[in-house]
C-alpha cells in the first residue's frame, strides 16, 4: 500500500517538474530527470518486494 501511495505522489510531481510547464519551463531536464530515476528505483524496489 506504501508503494502504491509513493508511485502515486512520484508520478504527480514528475508532471509538475516537466520542463513543458510554464513555471517550470526555464528549470530544464534536471529535476524531471532526477524524478524520473527515483521513480524507476522506487517502481524496482516495490516489484522485489523491498517497500
Amino acid at each position: 500500500m506504501l508503494g502504491t501511495i509513493l508511485i502515486i505522489i512520484l508520478v504527480l510531481i514528475l508532471l509538475g517538474v516537466f520542463p513543458t510547464w510554464g513555471h517550470s519551463r526555464s528549470w530544464g531536464y534536471g529535476p524531471s530527470g532526477a524524478v524520473g530515476v527515483i521513480l524507476v528505483i522506487l517502481i524496482v524496489l516495490v516489484l522485489t518486494g523491498r517497500i
